[in-house]
């Protein structure tokens, strides 16, 4: 949680997306108004675990089974492995792009540790929910059932 304030006192923007409960105080004058945590809930519980770093110009893409928890990191194997096939980031890129687009519904953490829901954009449209798009995507990327 520190480096992520160091990050953001830096002036590097910090998007966090989680299930659920987060210790960070997001957009704190001072502290932390490069952060913006959202939690994107909808019809499954899955969630990614993704994680991609700016790295000075170089992109990391990084993704694996760990829930970065010390109870998880202490008695479960947990594995974290980088990305290094080009379309591989590409497609996990565009996940995570879709997960904090200002398209998507979600929930957003205030600096006084509420969460807002985000269900309308600025017109009053409705937002989309990030698991509906992900399986419109795949149903048209499949085509049309075969009898």
């Amino acid at each position: 949680i520190d480096a992520l304030y160091r990050a953001s006192q830096a002036g590097v923007p910090v998007d966090v997306w989680v299930r659920g409960i987060c210790a960070l105080r997001p957009g704190v004058a001072g502290l932390s108004e490069n952060i913006r945590v959202r939690s994107v809930l909808g019809r499954f519980l899955e969630h990614s675990r993704i994680f991609v770093f700016g790295n000075a110009g170089k992109p990391e893409v990084w993704f694996g089974s760990a829930d970065m928890m010390h109870r998880n990191l202490d008695r479960r194997i947990e594995a974290i492995v980088r990305v290094t096939d080009p379309a591989h980031r590409a497609a996990l890129n565009r996940l995570v792009e879709i997960g904090v687009s200002d398209e998507t519904s979600s929930w957003h953490l205030g600096p006084d540790g509420n969460w807002t829901r985000h269900r309308t954009d600025g017109e009053g449209r409705p937002l989309r929910h990030v698991q509906e798009m992900l399986i419109d995507a795949r149903r048209r990327r499949r085509g049309p059932a075969i009898p």
